[in-house]
């Protein structure tokens, strides 16, 4: 317990002296405070000689003290003494509530180069992947019976049959669009009938197969990184090493092959019913008869149209699969991953696509298939 010696009397002018002894602790400092009554300038001595322990709190009070009035300290122990110097250090610091923000430039420079840091990691990590998903591949090539054929299946409905209604509509949907907006700006030059020739080029070589991809990635690829990030996150994917079962093989290589053997088959779907928009705006708008669309599209359509499509369709299928299967197998610690890693996979799906889609273009015109 912490008490305050009853003051002498003294003369006018002279210091004076305030004794403390028992403890100085945050369990006794109301009572310290209450007793003390000092007036504004006095001059004071406080003596610690009989103070048996001393806290922060206690040395803070004694801080205020000398802060505040004229104060002579006796009696203080070199620990007592080590202690208010500790808290004046402490209580002279001004407090920070947080650091200086950098300068903007600076900040912009930074946030640029964790980004290209980030897309770096991430695109060894996808090669990596894709690396070790090659490596499965030629393991079952080698023992077909390791395929898991139902699985494949099971995915391929998933992927594929569960699709053909949204990507259809969005399919027609966009071929009305297209001729549409083409017949409005070929009218300016009396050319409406070579919108035909614009609606089924463009379907079968860019629009069908890329709104596909983006269609499969949104709705595939998302799904993917969600069921294996949930499965890593209940440690099923351990589970799975633990009794020797291959997660690339298990869970990895079907939802690749199903991916790509659905994406071929949906592309030329939605580019037929792209066609089939148009050709329905064309007969409404145009009174263009869908025989003399059959027709003229059929003329105007080389078959390198309908390779082109064929052959971007399963590169775009692997890209979409190995992003999402991937994202998801990187899932850890908590749930609100599994979010970050669906979007991710959806994200870098979609730009892989459009990136490889530009190359695509280029490599085409450079042979000749224009």
């Amino acid at each position: 317990m912490s008490e305050l010696a009853e003051p002498s009397q003294v003369a006018a002018g002279e210091p004076r002296v305030l004794s403390f002894s028992g403890n100085m602790t945050l369990a006794r400092i109301r009572s310290i405070t209450r007793d003390v009554d000092v007036q504004p300038g006095e001059r004071l001595i406080v003596d610690l000689s009989e103070v048996d322990r001393m806290d922060t709190v206690g040395a803070w009070f004694i801080h205020r003290l000398r802060r505040d009035h004229e104060v002579e300290l006796t009696g203080a122990s070199q620990e007592q003494l080590d202690l208010l110097d500790t808290v004046a250090a402490a209580a002279d610091r001004p407090a920070k509530l947080r650091p200086d923000a950098p300068p903007p430039f600076s900040r912009v420079i930074a946030m640029i180069g964790e980004a290209v840091l980030q897309a770096g990691r991430t695109l060894l990590g996808l090669l990596g992947f894709f690396g070790a998903l090659l490596i499965t591949t030629g393991e079952i090539i080698m023992r077909p019976r390791k395929l898991r054929w139902h699985a494949v299946v099971q995915r391929l409905e998933i992927v594929g049959v569960h699709a053909l209604g949204i990507i259809g509509l969005m399919s027609f949907l966009v071929g009305i669009v297209i001729a549409q907006q083409g017949a409005v700006q070929l009218r300016q030059f009396g050319a409406e009938f070579y919108t035909i020739n614009l609606v089924s080029r463009i379907s079968f070589r860019e629009l069908g197969v890329l709104m596909t991809a983006i269609m499969v990635a949104g709705r595939s690829g998302s799904a993917f990184a969600a069921q294996l990030g949930s499965m890593k996150l209940a440690e099923e994917v351990d589970a799975m090493r633990t009794i020797g079962v291959s997660p690339m093989e298990a869970l990895v290589f079907p939802r690749v092959m199903a991916t790509v053997l659905a994406m071929p088959l949906l592309a030329f779907y939605a580019s037929i019913m792209a066609i089939f928009g148009g050709m329905m705006l064309a007969w409404a708008q145009l009174d263009i008869t869908p025989i003399t669309f059959i027709q003229r599209a059929r003329e105007a359509t080389p078959v390198n149209d309908l390779f082109i499509c064929l052959i971007k369709a399963p590169v775009f299928g692997i890209i979409i699969a190995v992003s999402g299967c991937f994202q998801g197998m990187q899932v850890r610690n908590n749930n609100e991953e599994v979010g970050f890693r669906t979007t991710a996979a959806v994200v870098q799906a979609i730009f892989l696509v459009i990136v490889l889609d530009a190359f695509f273009a280029v490599f085409f015109s450079s042979i000749g298939w224009i």
